[in-house]
């Protein structure tokens, strides 16, 4: 059966804005149509659960203590009586703001120190990407770690130290891109008229980098829950009572949890590999859909 694109007229085709071409080849990948079936469910979840689902993630009930999945807990209760089902999606809502907002810190962060340093003149840039060299050369578990144990745990530090270590490579790119376009004659007539720094960032740097930032956003929130997960499982990010899915499986790693009462990791386990899983498949469908080069397949 032949596809709409494969019937259309290659002039029709070629009339499409870049936009139009990227979302048909963003439609047309497998992948990234499952993770979006993967990913629009759980954010519909976490984001409503407290409207439909019986239970408080840090109510406790004393007589369902560890007990298994069940007709009234779905997915059980851990070791005080609290339900594993409400604690998962209060964790999932809490690991996906951590995400989106260190994320978001840091698109804004990076977005700025490569085009300052591709648009500020030669001293600018040489002494950004300095900085930007000496960040990226910290070893970044360590690096990690170290702003972890001085920023402290709860969720506005752990945006905070997510976001200050991700933004260097975005940087980067962003100044590779901006450096071909400065050279263009649109920006250089728009120097010549006067234009100042704000006007070349926002005016033209910003618009000629969305599909850069699209597709670096979604592929840092998979990375921003993974450091979120790891840091609360190591006691540095999200502290408990309050649930991520990085402190659960931090409070399932006993012996005993792991032999006799596997919901208690299984489940946070589970939904943090499918969640990450999925935004990656839409981030590379993201990718290939805003690269040029698909045009010509």
């Amino acid at each position: 059966m032949m596809t709409v694109a494969a019937t259309e007229p290659p002039a029709m085709q070629r009339t499409k804005g870049p936009l139009r071409r990227a979302l048909d080849r963003f439609i047309e990948n497998r992948a990234a149509r499952a993770g979006l079936l993967i990913v629009i469910p759980v954010l519909i979840a976490v984001m409503t659960y407290h409207w439909w689902w019986p239970y408080a993630p840090n109510a406790i009930d004393l007589k369902a203590m560890n007990k298994g999945p069940s007709a009234t807990h779905w997915l059980g209760s851990d070791g005080v009586g609290r339900d594993v089902f409400a604690r998962l999606l209060q964790g999932g809502r809490i690991s996906l703001l951590v995400a989106v907002c260190s994320v978001a810190i840091s698109i804004v962060i990076g977005f700025l120190v490569g085009a300052i340093a591709s648009f500020g003149g030669r001293v600018v840039d040489a002494t950004a990407m300095r900085f930007v060299d000496l960040a990226m050369t910290l070893p970044p578990v360590i690096f990690l770690l170290v702003l972890a144990s001085i920023a402290g745990t709860g969720i506005a530090p752990t945006i905070l130290v997510i976001s200050l270590l991700s933004w260097p490579v975005l940087s980067r790119m962003v100044r590779a891109r901006l450096l071909e376009l400065r050279e263009r004659d649109f920006v250089v007539a728009a120097r010549g008229m006067g234009a100042g720094l704000p006007h070349l960032l926002f005016r033209h740097g910003l618009p000629n980098c969305i599909d850069i930032l699209v597709v670096y956003a979604t592929l840092q929130i998979a990375n921003a829950i993974l450091l979120e997960a790891g840091l609360s499982f190591l006691g540095l990010g999200i502290a408990p009572p309050e649930a991520s899915w990085g402190n659960m499986l931090n409070l399932a790693r006993s012996t005993v949890v792991l032999e006799q009462y596997p919901w208690q990791w299984m489940f946070p386990g589970a939904a943090l590999v499918l969640t990450v899983l999925a935004i990656n498949f839409i981030g590379d469908g993201l990718r290939d859909a805003f690269d040029p080069r698909s045009d010509l397949n």
